[in-house]
């Protein structure tokens, strides 16, 4: 019997078997049936994507020719505004010279140069008149570099370029002079501004843009050494041998920089260059050109204009400025010609010549010695202070009713410290504290740097035992000798932005909101001008002083940047930040579309953008007729490379990035016609009718943040 039941058992589990293999042998048959059912599925699906992809670029290269004509004629726009920039130059020229009021035209060489001869031959050093005198000098600088930032290339010629840097070194020379000769004015009836307490002489003189201190030793006791100008809140501390003798100590702190070099003075962006009507009207007839070779030229697209180089002695020759940093960029002509062919409104050269450039740049102006301030980097903020140790010159004497002073024709000298004969025996260090500027934002703790003539340049060494005072808001530091000093800031500290918002709120009115890394920073577009509404740090408004008044975007960029808040990439800014470069192709051409259509369509900063690669920009978009702000379920996501646009199925919350295209949309030549496809008739109407003023000043800030690279 046992046997029987162990042959049943085989036979069974041999029966299990086949039925298993049979089975495993139907279900493989099957799984390959639907694999391969699925991946026919999947290639019809592609085909039919690739017969739809191939229509939508079929269709959109039959419309390209009449969307870039129709792009091209709203770009006039560009030209208006730039016609309309040197109508007005001309029409300021004009009334300036009816009006006879004195000022000299900065422009004109003759009228400048006797302004300064006059200025020059005028003895009367009183600091009230000095101090008058200086606010008309600094707004003829003003004036001139305005002009080097705001007139295109092709509008001002190389012999005017450099004879306004040259007079803007000149009147920033005879500026300092004059104040040297109003201290040693001051110094000579020193004993008229004696302080009651100690019997030294103590003042301070000042107004909007100066603040003098000026302390002498007229008593020569050790005990009265340091001295705090409560006025001021800056103070010394001095070795015993500079308190016996006949010193006198100038704190001059001008809340301008008339020491950096003149490029860093006058940075500029890159510049809009509009072609002339017939150029743009033979750009509508030549600019169809294949999807391959327009992909191929956009790979080969540069990075951005450079904003100009850095010139090697600085302050001393205008010339060398012209050549580094308003020389056109190297472009080779065909390289040129592909961007006049494209439209292209800037200067911009080619990928490979930029890395040579690069390189070359990196060769010659590599910082070796690590005391030596990169001003790529780090930008002096809150002006200058200059500390020095004078000579005190014989005072005046009351003789019954005269007053006799002996006067010497060596003017103000500068006392030595530390003596010549003691250069190697070590001299005691000279504390100085400064107190802070309220007109400038100081994120982190300032960079102390001295200035140093001979070499041109900001350097760190020769200062020690910086100590700041948060709540007091100051610093104090020793110095070896007297110098000249400034507290430079990271001019990349709130870069790159934690998002940016463009969004209409009126007929061409717009704010641009950019939320930088401390600061949020909105700014009110209105006609030809821009406003800052507000400046919020850690929910509190600040620099009051410097919002709500319309200016130009060239005045904006300086006011921001003077007030330490630098919303403005550099040239180089890109060795300093994190971010993704984008080719110009694509960030170029979509702040100019943007600027024409931002009268109707907000803009928005997409997490996505990052994605995209190099070649392409993703932002977000709506259509916004309203004042108020954009709801989230009212943006749409697109993509744009410069030459193509399209609307992406992914939002903002989706898991991954994907160039699908939203359902029922197609592929445009330019981003104008992309939004079209989904705009209201209104909308498209006030992008018609916008001014052209306003389209150029929002392109302008668009540029000039570059939100769609800082970001």
């Amino acid at each position: 019997k046992s046997g029987g039941k162990n042959k049943v058992s085989k036979a069974e589990q041999l029966r299990l078997q086949k039925e298993e293999e049979e089975r495993r042998l139907k279900e493989e048959e099957e799984a390959q049936i639907q694999a391969q059912q699925e991946e026919a599925a999947r290639l019809e699906k592609e085909r039919i994507e690739q017969e739809l992809m191939k229509k939508l670029e079929a269709k959109d290269q039959e419309r390209r020719e009449s969307e870039l004509a129709e792009l091209y004629s709203l770009e006039q726009k560009f030209l208006s505004a730039q016609q309309w920039k040197r109508d007005y130059r001309a029409y300021a020229k004009w009334e300036h010279y009816l009006s006879c009021d004195g000022n000299p035209d900065p422009t004109v060489l003759q009228e400048i140069n006797t302004f300064m001869s006059l200025w020059r031959d005028d003895q009367n050093e009183d600091i009230q008149l000095v101090m008058k005198k200086g606010e008309q000098v600094l707004n003829l600088i003003e004036k001139l570099q305005f002009l080097l930032l705001d007139t295109s290339p092709n509008e001002i010629t190389e012999k005017e370029t450099v004879q306004y840097q040259e007079s803007i070194l000149e009147l920033q020379n005879l500026l300092h002079q004059k104040y040297d000769g109003a201290t040693d004015h001051l110094l000579k009836s020193g004993n008229m501004h004696e302080d009651a307490d100690s019997g030294n002489m103590q003042a301070v003189i000042k107004d909007k843009n100066v603040t003098l201190c000026i302390w002498a030793n007229l008593k020569k006791k050790v005990r009265f050494k340091n001295h705090v100008f409560y006025d001021a809140k800056h103070g010394f501390d001095l070795s015993k041998s500079l308190a016996v003798n006949s010193v006198a100590v100038r704190i001059l702190h001008t809340h301008y920089d008339h020491v950096s070099p003149l490029w860093l003075q006058c940075q500029s962006v890159p510049k809009l260059e509009v072609l002339d009507s017939q150029e743009l009207t033979q750009h509508s007839k030549d600019n169809v050109e294949e999807p391959e070779e327009e992909e191929k030229k956009a790979r080969e697209e540069p990075s951005m204009p450079a904003e100009g180089e850095m010139c090697s002695d600085g302050r001393k020759s205008a010339i060398s400025f012209k050549e580094n940093s308003d020389s056109p960029a190297g472009i080779n002509e065909t390289t040129e010609e592909d961007i006049r062919k494209k439209s292209e409104t800037l200067d911009i050269p080619s990928r490979e010549e930029t890395n040579e450039k690069e390189e070359a740049n990196g060769k010659e102006e590599t910082i070796t010695d690590e005391n030596i301030v990169d001003l790529q980097q780090f930008v002096p903020v809150g002006g200058v202070y200059h500390i020095d140790v004078l000579r005190l010159p014989p005072q005046v004497k009351q003789i019954n009713d005269w007053s006799m002073v002996e006067l010497l024709d060596v003017g103000l000298e500068a006392y030595p410290y530390p003596p010549e004969e003691a250069e190697d025996a070590a001299q005691p260090l000279i504390k100085i504290t400064l107190r802070l500027s309220d007109s400038v934002m100081y994120f982190e703790d300032p960079v102390i740097a001295r200035w140093d003539p001979a070499g041109q340049q900001w350097r760190t060494d020769g200062i020690s035992n910086i100590t700041y005072e948060t709540q007091e808001g100051s610093v104090t530091f020793a110095m070896s000798a007297f110098y000249t000093v400034a507290l430079l800031q990271d001019a990349h500290l709130n870069m790159p932005y934690q998002a940016w918002e463009l969004r209409p709120t009126g007929m061409d009115e717009a704010i641009l909101v950019v939320a930088a890394v401390f600061a949020t920073i909105q700014i009110h577009i209105k006609g030809n001008q821009c406003m800052l509404s507000s400046v919020v740090v850690e929910k509190k408004n600040v620099l009051s002083h410097i919002t709500g008044k319309w200016i130009s975007p060239v005045d904006l960029r300086a006011v921001l940047k003077k007030a330490g808040v630098n919303i403005f990439p550099g040239e180089y800014s890109h060795k300093y930040v994190s971010v993704s470069q984008k080719a110009p192709l694509a960030e170029v051409r979509a702040y100019q579309q943007m600027a024409l259509v931002a009268s109707a369509f907000a803009f928005a900063w997409s997490k996505w953008n990052l994605e995209a690669g190099q070649e392409q920009v993703v932002f977000k978009v709506s259509e916004h007729l309203k004042a108020d702000s954009v709801s989230d379920k009212d943006w749409s996501l697109y993509l744009f490379n410069g030459q193509k646009a399209q609307k992406l199925k992914i939002t903002e919350t989706s898991e991954a990035f994907s160039e699908e295209l939203e359902e029922d949309s197609e592929f445009h030549s330019t981003l104008l016609h992309m939004l079209k496809d989904f705009a209201s008739q209104e909308a498209i109407d006030k992008v018609e009718t916008a001014n052209f003023l306003f389209i150029d000043v929002v392109y302008q800030l668009l540029l000039a943040t570059r939100v769609l690279t800082y970001s």
